[in-house]
């Protein structure tokens, strides 16, 4: 079957803003694990938390390692205007690849589940900044959704939240929050 059609229950893939704000109505809320890709601030954000004038910095899943966040199940009767509303979400300059995996949740279960990845060859792909750049894209970027600082925090209060320590995302707030910086 395919994955979100009518036929079958939905599973979405979260691992930033969707862990903390999904935006659609869920069945099952449960940690899981997504080899073969990490988190990542790696894609310019000109709209969602930044301008194209100013970009800031937003998360991606780029290739390598893997991913902890949560994996949502939609009932597949939402499934169709899930996928919708996603898209219109994420995809606002197709910057990311709507993509299919296997998800292996907390409790063992795997699933195929619904992830938008980063597209290596998309203008928006920020390849390997340094971690100065980092924090002066995210200390200065503000687009529709809001200022970027506030973005890295909710994700990383989050992440806590579920008992996953991102040493990037905490090195860039540290940051933000220091006087001399």
């Amino acid at each position: 079957m395919m994955i979100g059609t009518a036929h079958e229950d939905l599973w979405v893939f979260g691992y930033g803003s969707l862990m903390w704000r999904p935006g659609f109505e869920y069945e099952e809320r449960v940690q899981a694990t997504l080899n073969g890709y990490h988190r990542a601030l790696c894609i310019l954000s000109v709209h969602h938390r930044g301008s194209v004038e100013r970009p800031g910095l937003v998360l991606g899943l780029d290739k390598g390692g893997s991913c902890r966040g949560i994996a949502f199940r939609v009932a597949k009767h939402k499934a169709e205007a899930t996928l919708e509303y996603l898209r219109e979400r994420e995809q606002v300059t197709s910057v990311y690849l709507e993509t299919h995996h296997r998800l292996r949740l907390a409790d063992g279960r795997l699933v195929q589940g619904t992830a938008f990845t980063a597209d290596r060859n998309h203008s928006q792909y920020a390849r390997k900044l340094s971690h100065e750049d980092l924090v002066d894209r995210v200390r200065h970027g503000v687009g529709v959704s809001g200022n970027n600082p506030d973005y890295v925090r909710a994700t990383v209060a989050e992440l806590q939240k579920i008992g996953i320590k991102d040493r990037t995302l905490a090195r860039i707030i540290a940051a933000l929050d220091d006087p001399s910086g």
